[in-house]
């Protein structure tokens, strides 16, 4: 119902841009396709969060902390985003990153048009007719960004992170207070102590590494995605909600530990791009990629873990997996 409920807010966000560029034309063209209520049956019929059920993992837990996040954003809820943004950050440390996408969404608002069509837009207008001036105030509302619902945001982020972090020193005060809860859930997630196999490729790194350059690598792969987050909130920050799909989906592929659930949670997300999806290339092949690589799965896990048999095969699987996600980014990126 969140995920729906954010589509909803996206699209009218979206008629709105349109309209205020007078591109009437393209929004009564895009009505049929509602991204809330595709984006909602692509998370709830999705084989990976039918498996993350069947299974009784935590990873609804934390999908749903971040579902909260993005609609208080879209919303321009700081209260209800501060939350969602403080819980998931608890459940899990990557989160933590989704913080640009929150600020531009409750700055911006859901979806505004690059500052530059509005100034292609106004300087065609003033050739046309340097008397209209109704034109030009309907489209500077669009470009300002507003620090109010910032403030509230770190208040209320604050005001939320003091009371479960007291929450968390009562309950843990016997076994080691906040101290030893930080070593045993943060600390875990960045040092990649546990190597048993799972859906990531960490693991098996870590594995086949020499001690000797264990650390110089942690480095690199946690800053690996710190790396990505400044490019793509410059280059995506009037498209903030789409800006959070693309950290999710590189949270998915390079995170410590990952899951199905992970998947679950952006392939989901890109349903809220319906309209932009009908108008990229290569659907076809990454529709079907994706049921491949799923449908694979089982057998690749089996050659991999019980049979050892590092084939071909599998070295194609483990490109096709990662490169799926990138391609997609990537295309939407282009469109």
């Amino acid at each position: 119902m969140l995920i729906r409920s954010t589509g909803r807010t996206l699209q009218m966000a979206r008629n709105r841009s349109l309209k205020s560029l007078d591109l009437t034309k393209s929004v009564n063209n895009s009505v049929n396709v509602s991204a809330g209520d595709t984006a909602s049956l692509i998370y709830l019929w999705n084989p990976w969060t039918i498996i993350t059920c069947v299974g009784s993992c935590t990873s609804p837990i934390e999908n749903l902390m971040v579902v909260i996040m993005l609609h208080g954003a879209c919303s321009r809820l700081a209260p209800l985003a501060a939350f969602g943004y403080v819980m998931a950050t608890h459940l899990s440390l990557y989160p933590a990153i989704l913080i640009l996408p929150v600020a531009l969404l409750l700055g911006y608002g859901p979806d505004t048009p690059p500052t530059k069509v509005f100034l292609q837009k106004g300087l065609s207008a003033n050739k046309i007719d340097m008397s209209d001036n109704g034109k030009g105030t309907s489209q500077k509302g669009f470009g300002q960004f507003s620090w109010k619902p910032i403030l509230h945001f770190i208040l209320w982020v604050f005001i939320w992170s003091c009371y479960v972090l007291s929450l968390n020193s009562i309950i843990l005060n016997k076994v080691g207070g906040l101290q030893e809860m930080f070593e045993k859930t943060y600390g875990f997630i960045l040092t990649v102590k546990d190597l048993s196999p799972n859906i990531g490729v960490l693991w098996y790194f870590f594995a086949e590494v020499f001690d000797f350059f264990r650390s110089f690598f942690l480095i690199v792969f946690n800053m690996n995605i710190i790396f990505m987050v400044l490019p793509l909130a410059i280059r995506l920050k009037h498209r903030p909600c789409f800006l959070a799909f693309v950290y999710t989906a590189i949270v998915a592929m390079l995170k410590s530990y990952p899951s199905a659930g992970d998947s679950a949670l952006y392939l989901g997300l890109l349903g809220l791009f319906a309209n932009e999806l009908a108008e990229m290339q290569f659907t076809f092949f990454l529709f079907f990629g994706y049921i491949g690589v799923s449908l694979l799965s089982p057998v690749m896990h089996n050659l991999w873990i019980w049979r050892v048999s590092l084939s071909l095969y599998l070295y194609l699987y483990l490109y096709l997996s990662l490169s799926l996600s990138t391609h997609t980014c990537c295309v939407l990126l282009l469109t």
